[in-house]
């Protein structure tokens, strides 16, 4: 039995940080859209991107931070919205949610403040999974919680690319009811994201031009693509005798690459729209690496198919030049 008391479990109508929020209704951002060359980019940019569309704030203004991405040997950089981008050009505070009881109650009293908490759970219990590891796969994902019922067991959450609810034998799953115990609590990672005054619209465009030329001084010394490129071939080799190993390699490789840039050709269209634009077309050469990466990972599999990654360095050069083209521009504009 939890220490913790109710959080409001006996009203009528769950309290919901957003509560106009309802998952038959909710349309995805349009950087989710599926048209794009990467409709998904990965749980934290995905979550934050739905997240800060539901404040009524345009999330192309915070993708400055990708020029930053780096090829860190083995992967490229999982990327993040940087906790300072949040508060300067959204008005969120990111905080770490102490677990120390039942989980859920945690969630619960946060939401019921206004709070949206992002938990750590397992996606073999998330519907909105099926397909991919819905009651098939046990993985660690963040979701945001938007509206929790403790009484009915239910509970609606952004993740990924959308909004989405689950209940009954999924809600005691993701939470652990029937597992835990007072020796072996479920202590799942926890934060929570408390929001500030709204950020001025008129301005938004200049501040996230000042943070893009902050991002941009801190970017690779060399580029990023050369260095995979180096790597390349051997890795490919490597999935030859694991074929169950491509996906996550492409995951953490082509794709993290592909829609960092998509993410900031996306951001350089919106800064162009408000008046902050004059890049040459580096938003071209943003969406030109994207859709190398694309490419590049359906020939990834051929290769691994055929036992044959010795090309696979070539077909990705013209991401490369690419990022040198792009950096010129932005170095130019923004530099």
């Amino acid at each position: 039995m939890s220490a913790l008391p109710a959080a409001r479990e006996d009203t009528a109508a769950p309290a919901a940080v957003f509560p106009a929020l309802s998952p038959d209704r909710h349309r995805p951002h349009s950087l989710h859209a599926a048209e794009r060359s990467w409709p998904e980019t990965n749980c934290s940019v995905d979550l934050f991107v739905e997240v800060i569309a539901a404040l009524g704030l345009p999330p192309e203004a915070l993708m400055g931070f990708t020029v930053t991405q780096d090829f860190e040997g083995d992967q490229f950089g999982f990327f993040k919205i940087p906790t300072e981008d949040l508060e300067a050009l959204a008005g969120i505070r990111l905080a770490e949610l102490a677990i120390f009881d039942e989980p859920e109650r945690h969630v619960a009293e946060q939401v019921a403040r206004g709070r949206l908490p992002l938990v750590e759970l397992d996606s073999f219990f998330m519907p909105d999974t099926r397909g991919v590891s819905y009651r098939s796969e046990h993985g660690k994902t963040t979701v945001g919680v938007n509206r929790i019922d403790l009484s009915a067991r239910r509970m609606e959450y952004f993740h990924n690319g959308g909004y989405f609810a689950l209940d009954g034998a999924d809600f005691e799953g993701v939470w652990r009811t029937a597992e835990r115990s007072a020796e072996q609590p479920f202590l799942p990672y926890s934060e929570f994201l408390k929001f500030g005054p709204a950020p001025d619209l008129a301005t938004l465009p200049a501040r996230a031009a000042e943070t893009l030329s902050r991002h941009l001084a801190r970017r690779p010394a060399d580029n990023p693509v050369r260095a995979f490129q180096a790597r390349f071939a051997g890795q490919a080799a490597a999935l030859y005798d694991r074929p169950a190993f491509f996906h996550k390699y492409a995951f953490n490789t082509l794709r993290q690459l592909g829609a960092n840039f998509e993410l900031l050709a996306s951001m350089l269209e919106w800064l162009d729209a408000a008046g902050y634009g004059e890049t040459d077309g580096a938003e071209t050469d943003a969406r030109a690496i994207a859709e190398t990466a694309k490419v590049v990972q359906f020939q990834l599999a051929r290769a691994v198919a055929r036992r044959k990654a010795d090309a696979l360095p070539g077909q990705m050069e013209p991401a490369a030049e690419a990022w040198d083209r792009l950096m010129a521009k932005l170095d130019r504009r923004f530099g």
